[in-house]
């Protein structure tokens, strides 16, 4: 009786349900797909409506005692206002995937110069100067800039697999052409149609080609302000190298945009979730394109086939970045050259402009707190625009973050804020190799008088403190660093003994001539010995404390180096009680 009730039951359902018209069921299906794609390409409109179409305001980190922020960032009204995407491509992989496919870039042309870095390798420089903007409406230009031009220069480094005709760097190229300034883009090795012509490979960790174009404008065109911007892995890239030269980069501002700070994290990240594993699918596969333009020389020297096998960025980089580059495993490289390490040192006037809901490079990866506690940093955090994307107004013809980089540099052009470049001294290690590697020299003369060898030293000293670094340019294009205090005192080094044994022997005379007592010989000696000794014990706690050694290790060295002092003094100190000792008198009388 139950099984028929049920079955009563099933079957008023299905009548029911065939009741309804098809239209109602095609409609649901629509709704219930609206909104599995709302969430999927994680759509924002219904937010920018409940906002009244006003975008979201853009969140600023810096510290508070930010001079950068007070005198430059300030200053900018595109920082402290709202971004608000195109309506119609009101999504973070909207945005991301228009910008890849068209992206509405304005045209631009390039006069490229080929620049051959010290281990062989060639990289474009793709140039647009302010005056071919201004040929472009009729007046005459020869493409060149004297050396003597104050014009900024903008080095643009691109993001990966990126090259000048990326859309995205046309819009910033554009637009900075049009504020006035010349500006260049340093193409990634292999890339922008030009061959690998050394074993060496760009990854995201590699700051050497940023580092040697810098220093070669730098020089030649030292009255140009030296302004940068890093897109992408790029930015990875720009922000690394900033803090590895610390002071001493003659670069005098820079932004970051959309950099994936930690490269652990973001490999990670995208790897998480379907439609980030479609964006680490795709990385693979353009990665794996930029390989088989250059297999000649990749293939004899990594796996070919287990690179062309590759599904995903770790497995390229593994099979291919790791091997070139020589890291021990992914994570390895993947530690090393996050940008997040160096942020700390950065002394360089730096923007940097991420937005939230990047799908690749993740907002678990922003070093908040190292950001805000550097004063040459302001950070701006924007909560829609995809990667590289912000895009602006119904026909998306214009990218948001390139508008503050032009408002950041033309403020920091200013002010006082503008990096200047310190030549960095290395009187410490020069110190070290001095003092450790060959040891204060000593004298010891006939009456037990010792004497510290320090003229010779001293020399040295002056000289590394002196020394004076010229650049000069070849017919290559290299630049040649001569260093000329320690050239010399590599050349002498041989003869240093020989050198120390007579200034010793000049300066033991008129010591001689001056002390007039025993007492006055030993006290005269201990001062000059532990004035010798001064300048190791200087350098090893100026070790200590930069580099971290080892104390044990340091101390080590200090009993090495000093140990032949210490006993000539205690030979000198207790001669008299050696020679009157028993054992001491037969040995004179045999």
């Amino acid at each position: 009786m139950a099984t028929a009730v049920e079955d009563s039951a099933a079957e008023l359902l299905l009548r029911a349900a065939a009741l309804v018209p098809l239209e109602r069921y095609a409609l649901a299906a629509l709704v219930l797909a609206a909104a599995f794609l709302y969430r999927f390409l994680e759509l924002h409109v219904l937010g920018d409506l409940l906002r009244g179409l006003r975008g979201g305001r853009v969140a600023l980190t810096f510290h508070p005692d930010s001079q950068v922020y007070h005198r430059v960032a300030a200053k900018c009204r595109s920082l402290h206002g709202r971004y608000l995407a195109t309506p119609w491509l009101a999504s973070p992989h909207l945005q991301t995937l228009f910008l890849g496919i068209w992206g509405i870039p304005p045209s631009v042309t390039y006069r490229r110069q080929l620049y051959t870095v010290r281990d062989g390798g060639t990289i474009a420089l793709d140039w647009l100067l302010a005056s071919d903007r201004e040929a472009a409406d009729g007046s005459s230009c020869d493409g060149t800039i004297s050396s003597d031009d104050s014009t900024p220069i903008v080095v643009v480094v691109p993001g990966l697999t990126s090259d000048s005709t990326a859309a995205y760097v046309k819009h910033l190229v554009f637009s900075m052409v049009s504020n006035g300034w010349n500006v260049v883009v340093g193409n990634h090795r292999g890339l922008g149609g030009i061959s690998i012509t050394s074993d060496c490979f760009y990854n995201g960790g590699w700051t050497e080609d940023i580092r040697e174009v810098v220093n070669y404008l730098h020089q030649k065109y030292p009255e140009a302000p030296l302004f940068t911007v890093g897109t992408s892995l790029g930015a990875n890239i720009l922000v690394k190298y900033l803090g590895e030269e610390g002071e001493s980069t003659p670069v005098a501002g820079a932004a970051s945009i959309c950099s994936p700070w930690d490269l652990l994290v973001t490999s990670r990240f995208i790897s998480r979730k379907l439609v980030q594993r479609c964006y680490d699918k795709a990385l693979a596969i353009g990665l794996k394109g930029y390989a088989k333009l250059h297999q000649p020389v990749l293939a004899r020297l990594a796996n070919w086939e287990a690179i062309t096998s590759s599904r995903s960025t770790r497995e390229f980089d593994h099979h291919a970045t790791c091997v070139v580059a020589k890291y021990e495993t992914v994570d390895t490289f993947y530690r090393k050259c996050s940008c997040a390490n160096y942020i700390g040192n950065v002394s360089v006037p730096l923007l940097c402009i991420s937005a939230l809901d990047d799908p690749l490079c993740t907002r678990e990866a922003i070093p908040w707190d190292e950001c805000r506690a550097n004063k040459n940093i302001v950070l701006a955090t924007t909560p829609n625009g995809g990667h590289l994307g912000f895009f602006q107004g119904l026909t998306a013809g214009r990218l948001w973050w390139v508008k503050p980089v032009s408002e950041f540099f033309s403020a920091l052009h200013d002010s006082p804020c503008m990096h200047r470049q310190k030549i960095q001294e290395h009187g410490l290690q020069s110190s070290m190799e001095s003092s450790i590697d060959k040891g204060p020299y000593v004298n010891l003369m006939e009456d037990g008088m010792v004497a510290a060898v320090t003229n010779e030293d001293t020399n040295i000293h002056d000289s590394l403190d002196k020394r004076t670094v010229s650049e000069m340019e070849g017919s290559d294009g290299m630049i040649n660093v001569q260093q000329n205090g320690s050239t010399s005192v590599l050349q002498d080094e041989s003869h240093s003994a020989v050198k120390n044994t007579n200034s010793s022997e000049d300066n033991v005379a008129p010591a001689q001539g001056l002390v007039g007592s025993q007492e006055q010989r030993e006290e005269l000696s201990t001062d000059k010995i532990r004035d010798a000794i001064a300048p190791v014990k200087k350098s090893i706690n100026q070790l200590i404390r930069s580099q971290g050694r080892s104390v044990w290790w340091l101390a080590y060295i200090a009993v090495v180096t000093s140990w032949p002092l210490l006993g000539a003094l205690g030979f000198f100190l207790y001669r008299k009680k050696f020679r009157n000792s028993l054992p001491a008198k037969r040995l004179l009388r045999g």
